[in-house]
């Protein structure tokens, strides 16, 4: 049995955006049988387990994370998400993008976005700044929800985060590859397309796009249009006209990538941001 949002029975997936930093959503859900797909955000998510436990797959390693434990997932990273027990797990997540979290960073004297030392910990201090911030976000506190908000990002910068080293990105050629890609959401190049352009085999180009960004081509292509669904849809845009503008064939498959990625359905989301 499911309901309205494509959830089963007992599952339940809220998004709304925090009062004063519109551009920040928040989610509180209750998953048991539900399963992200492998995807990737273009924000930060910082989550905080309630209850249960989730069990994740990224850096190669599965991670796991029970009641109290604090959760951090880097922009562009690739992970998964299931239960990691029979009750599900329950949490509640802030994404704030790398402007925002940059901003606290520099006050804190970290050049840049900063790198996190692990993406699973068990700090009570900053689960319990973590989940205030949420809470006075979803009740409408302004000055507490920004106060809070600026508060639980410091503290989780300054906890847990490090200098980021600047490593050496993907090969110029890789990166023309992704570029293309971004600009060519309606009409997708092929395969045979992108190795022509950057004068490759197409063996070589999946197997170096894989290994710079964690997908291939196809699957990147498709986060980033759920990216993309994610803004025209907090901008009003009906779900049926998303899709055309992102580059799925109809809102049925805008709806089946977006749930994957999400965790709830275009319309579900629609309604709880705007």
């Amino acid at each position: 049995m499911s309901d309205a949002m494509g959830l089963r029975h007992g599952e339940t997936a809220r998004f709304w955006r925090h009062p004063t930093a519109p551009s920040l959503d928040m989610l509180t859900a209750r998953f048991i049988d539900y399963r992200y797909d492998r995807h990737i955000h273009d924000t930060y998510a910082i989550a905080v387990i309630e209850a249960g436990v989730e069990e994740y797959f990224i850096d190669g390693e599965t991670e796991r994370a029970g009641p109290g434990a604090v959760v951090v997932v880097p922009p562009g990273v690739v992970h998964t998400g299931h239960a990691g027990a029979p009750e599900g797990w329950r949490y509640r997540v802030l994404y704030p993008d790398t402007q925002l979290v940059g901003e606290v960073a520099r006050e804190l004297g970290v050049r840049g976005s900063p790198a996190f030392t692990r993406t699973t910990a068990y700090a009570p201090g900053l689960w319990l700044l973590i989940r205030g911030a949420h809470h006075a976000a979803e009740a409408g506190d302004t000055l507490a929800a920004s106060t809070l908000l600026r508060s639980t990002l410091g503290r989780l910068v300054a906890d847990l985060g490090s200098q980021r080293t600047v490593l050496a990105g993907p090969d110029p050629e890789i990166r023309d590859v992704r570029d293309m890609l971004h600009s060519r959401l309606t009409d997708p190049p092929t395969l045979e397309e992108l190795a022509a352009t950057v004068g490759s085999s197409t063996f070589s180009v999946l197997r170096a796009f894989r290994r710079a960004y964690g997908l291939p081509p196809h699957a990147y292509l498709n986060q980033v249009r759920v990216q993309r669904a994610r803004t025209l849809l907090r901008r009003g845009l009906k779900p049926a006209e998303t899709a055309y503008q992102v580059g799925f064939a109809d809102q049925a498959h805008l709806t089946r990538h977006f749930k994957r990625t999400v965790g709830v359905t275009p319309g579900a989301y629609q309604r709880g941001v705007q």
